[in-house]
């Protein structure tokens, strides 16, 4: 099933995606080494236990981030976007780690006509990430460019 297209969607929308995703060692183990990015605040169980205050490895930020917008595209953009725009005023409230289910909700803050193609739009979403615990570990605003299923004027 496609993602809903940009007249489909409606400012102060809110959506509370069905999937939730345990976040495991080997996820971030994966993704912070494919990553290149070698901090043993991710990778390292004996740094973290000595050195942080977590007393054991964080989940890298970058893949909470991308668990959190990709969770939220099946029920918003699958099939219907042209292209993410851009991310703005992400952050991590909370730490994640190994064993946290993440359950992600969606509001639209916002949408417009785009002023060059006739049949696309701008939606702009608020994304936030809850762990387990009902608390929030992440946010973020996302403007993402849509198709529309009519011409705008």
């Amino acid at each position: 099933m496609p993602g809903l297209y940009f007249e489909e969607f409606e400012e102060g929308q809110l959506i509370r995606h069905a999937i939730t995703r345990t976040v495991t060692e080997a996820d971030n183990t994966f993704f912070s080494t494919m990553t290149m990015n070698p901090a043993a605040l991710h990778i390292d169980h004996d740094y973290a236990a000595r050195e942080t205050e977590f007393g054991k490895p964080l989940v890298n930020s970058l893949l909470t981030l991308g668990m959190m917008i990709g969770i939220s595209v099946h029920e918003t953009t699958h099939m219907t976007t042209i292209a993410n725009l851009g991310m703005t005023d992400v952050v991590f409230p909370k730490p994640v780690f190994h064993g946290d289910t993440l359950r992600i909700e969606t509001k639209v803050m916002g949408k417009r006509r785009s002023k060059s193609r006739p049949k696309a739009g701008i939606v702009t979403f608020e994304h936030k990430a809850y762990n387990q615990h009902g608390e929030e570990v992440a946010s973020c605003t996302r403007q993402a460019f849509m198709h529309a299923k009519t011409e705008g004027e």
